[in-house]
């Protein structure tokens, strides 16, 4: 099953890359006005601290509208193409550190992979508004996510490294939930270490599962947002690129960090930024 899983990522990294080279060259004349210098200081950031358990998503959002370096309208797509490499690579490496029962495993990747593919046709076609307003949500739910783990407000958490029956069945619909909303920007993470805490399972097993779900489904929703032109190609390619190397650090040279301090310091920014979006959306802004 592992190798089954592996093979996949495999497959899925190749082929996303190829599609995201081939759009990047064929658009290279037309590529949007980003700073280079702080989409790379943006994607080696944000993705050094995805690796050791923070996540991407909503401090990306955070630092990119303030920055002003790409527009609302396209910050899902920019988000998921931009983090899909990172990632995959993630997986790789957490998925052979960390033993997890293969049938829960394979299950809330699929699941995951599902809610993601029916998610990105939607974002990739919604309004600027909507968006606007979508992305507002989903970072106040992140930063509630992030708030409960610092308050210790979920309990739970055990041995367990996979799941049987209700239990099984509940993670796969979660996390086919969770799929879907990572589309509008809600970062997989922190919600899915909560349901896995709260079935019982041991917190380092949401390392390979959460990772490996993120990969397994950003490659298909990233591809939808590709073929939509509903992304900052600029953007998303310096982000990337800073990004393999910020997980390669982290998940071989660092390993883990005292985060506390700077959990809190990603709350408030978030937080600030759901208020800027927001305001952007009642403005009429992009």
């Amino acid at each position: 099953m592992t190798v089954f899983i592996w093979i996949t990522l495999a497959v899925l990294l190749i082929y996303f890359t190829y599609v995201f080279g081939k759009d990047i060259f064929k658009h290279q004349n037309v590529l949007e006005n980003v700073s280079i210098v702080k989409t790379t200081a943006i994607g080696f950031i944000v993705n050094f601290f995805d690796a050791l358990g923070i996540g991407a998503f909503a401090p990306q959002t955070a630092l990119l509208k303030i920055t002003k370096q790409t527009e609302d309208r396209v910050m899902p797509g920019t988000l998921n193409v931009a983090d899909t490499i990172p990632v995959l690579i993630q997986s790789f490496v957490f998925i052979q550190m960390v033993e997890v029962e293969p049938i829960t495993l394979l299950t809330m990747l699929l699941s995951a992979t599902a809610g993601a593919v029916l998610g990105a046709g939607i974002v990739a076609k919604l309004a600027v508004k909507k968006i606007q307003l979508t992305m507002s949500f989903a970072l106040v739910v992140a930063a509630f996510f992030m708030l409960a783990g610092q308050m210790d407000w979920i309990q739970g958490g055990g041995e367990a490294i996979g799941l049987i029956g209700w239990k099984l069945a509940l993670a796969i619909g979660a996390n086919f939930i969770l799929g879907a909303l990572m589309t509008v920007g809600i970062g997989l993470y922190a919600p899915c270490m909560v349901v896995i805490y709260a079935l019982g399972m041991s917190p380092i097993v949401a390392f390979p599962i959460m990772m490996g779900s993120c990969a397994f489904l950003m490659p298909p929703a990233a591809i939808k947002f590709i073929k939509e032109g509903a992304y900052n190609r600029k953007a998303a390619v310096t982000m990337a690129i800073p990004g393999i190397i910020a997980v390669l650090i982290a998940a071989f040279i660092v390993k883990s960090l005292p985060l506390d301090i700077l959990r809190w310091v990603v709350i408030v920014i978030i937080m600030y930024t759901s208020v800027l979006m927001l305001r952007s959306a009642l403005n009429g802004e992009s």
